[in-house]
């Protein structure tokens, strides 16, 4: 079963950026669509961000929240995937976590995460 392991969160001001990468295990990374998904404290896990296996730029899904703002890209030739998040605001402060996407819905063991806080 294909692990994720998430990275790049930090702590940033209003307005800054910041790239998180999912780097997967597992030789069916490139056969799946990949999420991002983020949890605030005391909300659902929901997802951001999602590419199809090609990640051609039209096989794209992004929530309103975030639209114009954040891009989702990937790499599989080495099983990473990568979301740039622009002009970032304090309500994006949650933890950030990839999945692989199956028929919409998050299909894999869930990794760590990465904590990304974005103050005023």
């Amino acid at each position: 079963q294909a692990q994720f392991v998430e990275s790049g969160g930090g702590l940033v001001q209003a307005g800054g950026s910041l790239r998180l990468s999912c780097a997967a295990s597992g030789s069916t990374f490139r056969m799946n669509a990949i999420g991002w998904y983020r949890q605030a404290p005391g909300k659902q896990r929901d997802r951001v961000a999602s590419i199809g296996s090609i990640g051609t730029v039209g096989d794209t899904f992004y929530a309103d929240s975030v639209k114009g703002r954040f891009t989702i890209s990937r790499d599989n030739a080495k099983n990473t995937a990568y979301l740039q998040m622009n002009s970032l605001k304090p309500e994006d402060t949650a933890v950030y976590y990839c999945n692989r996407v199956v028929a919409g819905k998050p299909s894999g063991a869930w990794g760590q995460g990465t904590q990304v806080t974005v103050s005023s």
